[in-house]
């Protein structure tokens, strides 16, 4: 038996263990009544879905009475991905299963976006606790920091139901990690995979640290003592009593800065191991505990074609090529143990994840309007690590169930040594102006160095109360509280020579310009580019309770109503590092409560029919990174991104009906449209300035989205076909989303953008333009060839997404847009028994027509590229065993 098939085995332990509404709804009356011992008789191929989903308040499964399928009994429009569907897709990580689900696109490193809203709107929750994140750029964990070896599986709730927090605006995704297996095993796996534009081709590279293919540095990349020294003493740098000198030789260590070409960037490869066991516990429980840990270690080459323009007709300003590779490294381990006496339950479930990004880049182009050359070298190591520990009880007293939650989660970035070293050719006459020269000067190149860090705690507890007042009536009561704090730190300082500095001098590549004697002679310097706010505290406390009903007035139609209070308070406050105060004036406070109403209709049409109805209320607050008025770097796409203080909440008002069709085993077919209207959206916005892109935030007005979606889901035996075909099926997975959204901008409508004086909202939005992220049309199709009686698997991914816009055009420029297109995956699974020991191998081709990567500006005639580069195909191998 596969470890995902005794996985999915455990629903009464595992999911009693973390949902006592479900584990209730399961056993809530002592027997079946007689309609439903005659529909279990009357459709004997409706198996019980033994999906393992942690969720608050449990309120997946409605009745025992009801179809067992999740995603038709559930009171919420949900999508699950069990196990077995993500192992299917084949995806790495559960961002990239999540890519499959109707409604969802994959944006970015890993963040999700439900039906076109960004991912502000997104809530994601792991085992049905909140996770803080570790990115700077956002309050979304983005979801491909997950390997899908720990997630068991995948819930997307798309209406709001009163049991989740508030700030719900496309949808929630519940991520529930493995549970505790029924008999002791071990499984190992290895992998190897590459693409045709990366693997054994050049590509950029800097030593680093000894340690750094594991994703860890050997200390290296320390803040140095004498910059440290300095942090410690409160001074500025420009105070007369501090050494710049002895602070930057210690800058110039030559592994950290020095750009090697790497001839042949090697294959990609990963590793893991996962354990489990259980036993008896006393004379009516048991007790479990799973472990796993894997390591993966990815390159990736990009050519990028980045340019920018003057004027509205798109004249060319600056023109560059940008060659990246990144070297991505991702460890992580899962311990979990779970216990179970008599009626009552535990589990309790510890995540260590840590994602590194080494960076290597050079930029080399022109700038059109002083007619100079720029040729522009980065180097950058960027750390992310997440560790969390999670516990939830249940306990079961008579009709009465208690289910308690809490968790401490910490997640923390590092970015030392964020180096840029700028060269300049003047394309003069004379003989250095046709050479590359640094003179640090930041008018003939320049250099600069900077040091981030960031850390984010979260505390959160909560009770859930379910009581079936009558055999039509369940009430559910709950209680939260969550308290998240962030410290971000970034310090910057500019590499500063004086007017003596030698223009031969300036030929010397980075490490060389920093040397000892080069220093000493010229006497260089440094500048804090960032000393008006270099550090930000940020926090956010919500207190928050619900009261939900699952009410069945007739045979065959639910309802379920809910209201939820929250009461919030979000602050954002420079941290002052200096001895000598400054006051920028960049504080946000925002203090406020809200009621959330939420109601969903279930009618059983016939025994295959579904119709549903919901209306709901939600909110979205702003992210720390919108307010933080802090330069952030995203190597993802290439730009630096601004928060803007004076953000607000936004207010979203939801509607959506649905109708559902049922037939055969796994078989259905649903149609929705859903309508949002959101007060006060927040919009990403750019600008440039010095060749480089600047993207900060505003609230626009309003905005309305509406839209619908199909969806599908047909298996058919191929028994009739006979031969190969006997022992077959084949399954279709289809779904396509049409999304419309609309901003409205009035003429006397104002944008309060931090540090600008408010003005006209018409400066940073146009009325009529769709909201950020979203495409219009978003297909998915899954066509899967699979053996019934072993493991065997041959599936065909389609995924196509039209044009989105990811940032505003400031003034008279076009929006930006991306261009995802389509893409075509081919996934292959056998199950093989060699010298009696059973093996799953899997193979992988990705990006089958090489769709690249478009991101730009157009006005109708002309366009130009912002974020463009060739992805070329990709292809993994991997084998697991288990023992």
């Amino acid at each position: 038996m596969s470890h995902g098939r005794r996985l999915a085995g455990l629903l009464l332990l595992t999911t009693a263990l973390t949902v006592p509404g479900a584990a209730l709804a399961q056993s809530a009356d002592p027997a079946p009544d007689a309609a439903a011992a005659a529909a279990a008789e009357a459709a004997p191929e409706e198996e019980f879905d033994n999906t393992d989903i942690s969720v608050p308040g449990g309120t997946i499964v409605v009745t025992g009475r009801r179809n067992q399928d999740i995603t038709r009994s559930a009171s919420q429009v949900v999508s699950v991905l069990s196990a077995e569907a993500i192992a299917r897709t084949g995806e790495g990580d559960i961002a990239g299963a999540l890519g499959r689900v109707t409604g969802l696109s994959v944006q970015g490193n890993g963040f999700v976006y439900v039906r076109g809203l960004g991912d502000r709107y997104s809530l994601a929750l792991l085992n049905g606790l909140p996770l803080p994140s570790p990115e700077p750029l956002s309050r979304v964990v983005p979801l491909d920091l997950f390997p899908t070896d720990i997630v068991a599986s995948s819930l997307v709730q798309k209406t709001y139901s009163a049991n989740y927090p508030g700030e719900f605006g496309g949808g929630v995704i519940n991520l529930t990690t493995v549970a505790i297996p029924d008999e002791s095993f071990l499984k190992l796996s290895a992998g190897i995979s590459g693409d045709s534009f990366t693997t054994f081709s050049n590509g950029l590279a800097y030593y680093g640290s000894d340690y750094d293919w594991f994703g860890f540095d050997d200390g290296t990349r320390n803040t140095p003592p004498a910059l440290q020294a300095f942090f410690d003493s409160g001074q500025r740098m420009s105070d007369p009593d501090v050494d710049q000198q002895e602070i930057l030789k210690q800058f110039g260590n030559p592994n950290l800065i020095l750009l090697q070409k790497n001839n042949s960037i090697p294959a990609n490869f990963s590793g893991g191991i996962t354990a489990g066991t259980s036993m008896d516990f006393g004379d009516d429980g048991r007790f479990g505990v799973i472990a796993t840990a894997s390591l993966s270690n990815k390159w990736r080459s990009r050519d990028i074609i980045n340019q920018s323009a003057i004027n509205e007709d798109l004249d060319l300003d600056s023109d560059f090529r940008d060659f990246v590779t990144d070297n991505r490294i991702l460890v992580n381990g899962l311990l979990g143990f779970g216990l179970e006496l008599g009626e009552h339950k535990l589990r309790w479930t510890n995540l260590y994840i840590r994602d590194t990004l080494k960076r290597a880049s050079l930029s080399i182009g022109e700038d059109l309007q002083d007619n100079d050359s720029v040729q522009e070298q980065n180097t950058a190591w960027y750390e992310r690590q997440l560790i969390n520990t999670q516990a939830v009880g249940e306990f079961r007293f008579g009709d009465l169930s208690v289910d308690l939650r809490g968790g401490y989660a910490q997640t923390r970035r590092e970015a030392p040594y964020e180096y840029t070293f700028t060269y300049e050719r003047r394309n003069t006459p004379d003989d250095l102006g046709q050479r590359f020269l640094n003179l640090l000067d930041r008018q003939t190149g320049g250099a600069s160095v900077a040091f981030s860090t960031l850390q984010e705690d979260l505390y959160f507890g909560g009770i859930d109360l379910s009581y079936p007042v009558t055999d039509w009536l369940r009430l559910t009561a709950g209680y939260s509280y969550t308290d998240t704090s962030r410290y971000s730190e970034r310090r910057e300082f500019l590499i500063n020579a004086n007017s003596d500095f030698d223009r031969a001098v300036g030929l010397l590549r980075p490490d060389l310009l920093l040397g000892d004697a080069v220093i000493d002679f010229y006497n260089i310097g440094l500048i804090e580019s960032t000393q008006a706010d270099p550090a930000f505290a940020a926090g956010l406390e919500i207190q928050a309770g619900y009261l939900q009903g699952r009410i069945e007035p007739l045979p065959g139609v639910n309802l379920d109503l809910g209201v939820r209070y929250e009461d919030a308070v979000q602050r954002v406050d420079p941290v002052e590092v200096f001895a000598v105060p400054t006051n920028s004036g960049t504080s946000t406070l925002l203090a406020n409560d809200y009621w959330l109403p939420a109601a969903t209709l279930t009618w059983e049409v016939t025994d295959q029919l579904q119709f549903r109805l919901n209306a709901s209320k939600t909110i979205a607050r702003p992210q720390f990174r919108e307010l933080i008025f802090q330069t952030y770097f995203d190597p993802e796409n290439n730009r630096q991104f601004n928060g803007n203080p004076r953000l607000i909440d936004s207010r979203l008002t939801n509607a959506e009906a649905r109708l559902e069709y049922y037939f055969g085993r796994g078989n259905r077919v649903s149609v929705a449209g859903f309508w949002k209207d959101i007060e006060n959206p927040i919009e990403v916005f750019s600008s440039f300035s010095d060749n480089d892109q600047v993207s900060g935030f505003v609230n626009a007005p309003s905005a309305t989205l509406w839209g619908g979606e199909f969806e599908s889901q047909v298996t058919y035996p191929t028994i009739d076909w006979g031969g190969w075909f006997e022992n077959k099926q084949i399954v279709a997975v289809a779904n396509y989303t049409f999304t419309q959204s609309e901003i409205s901008v009035g003429p006397d409508d104002i944008a309060s953008v931090f540090p600008f004086a408010d003005q006209p909202a018409s400066n940073f939005l146009r009325d009529g333009a769709a909201l950020t992220g979203q495409s219009d049309h978003l297909v998915n199709l899954q066509l899967g060839l699979e053996n019934q009686d072993s493991l065997q698997q041959f599936t065909l991914l389609l995924s196509y997404a039209s044009e989105r816009v990811t940032s505003r055009g400031t003034g008279f420029l076009p929006d930006i847009v991306e261009d995802p297109g389509l893409k075509v995956d081919l996934v292959y699974r056998q199950g093989l028994d060699l010298f009696g020991q059973p093996f799953e191998i899997k193979a992988e081709a990705r990006n089958l027509f090489g769709r690249d990567n478009f991101e730009y500006q157009s006005n109708g005639t002309n366009r130009i590229e912002i974020n463009t580069y060739q992805v070329g195909q990709s292809f993994s191998f991997s084998v697991s065993t288990e023992f």
